[in-house]
């Protein structure tokens, strides 16, 4: 079992673009159904895979281009440790005084490595400066607990 880190910043109208954030269903839509339904199935289809939006489920950013991989480690303590250090570098940027809180940020740090450590994925989510979004995330992989079935980007 080994750890992959991800991060994404960007307009949170972006972020809250949901369609490009779920997978495609995984039967087209059938034949005759409206044009504009067939070809939104195609454009999500095409985009899912490769966006760098993150995905609805944290796991999904396995089917993602291995560009987006900003860090992979063996060890739970080092993927919250990147994680630790990219809270460090934006905590200076959230827009609530009360997520800025160092306290807090070491709480969510020793929390995500427990729950790293047990073959969970973690996933957290910051207002920046309006109307800006930070996400990160660090996704278990060989195999991820809740989609074992997705392949390794990296390895």
């Amino acid at each position: 079992m080994h750890h992959h880190g991800y991060l994404w910043t960007g307009p949170k109208a972006s972020f809250d673009n949901e369609a490009l954030r779920r997978p495609p269903h995984p039967e087209p839509p059938p034949a005759g159904s409206r044009p504009e339904l067939i070809q939104r199935y195609r454009e999500v289809a095409a985009e899912f895979p490769t966006v760098d939006l993150p995905p609805l489920e944290t796991a999904y950013w396995l089917i993602k281009p291995c560009s987006l991989v900003r860090g992979t480690w063996d060890e739970a303590k080092e993927a919250a440790s990147w994680l630790g250090e990219q809270l460090a570098e934006y905590a200076p940027r959230f827009a609530s005084e009360a997520q800025r809180d160092t306290t807090r940020l070491a709480r969510l740090v020793n929390s995500a490595a427990e729950r790293l450590e047990s073959g969970a994925d973690v996933s957290l989510g910051f207002y920046l400066e309006r109307p800006s979004y930070l996400y990160l995330a660090v996704v278990t992989c060989s195999p991820n607990g809740s989609k074992p079935d997705l392949a390794c980007p990296v390895r």
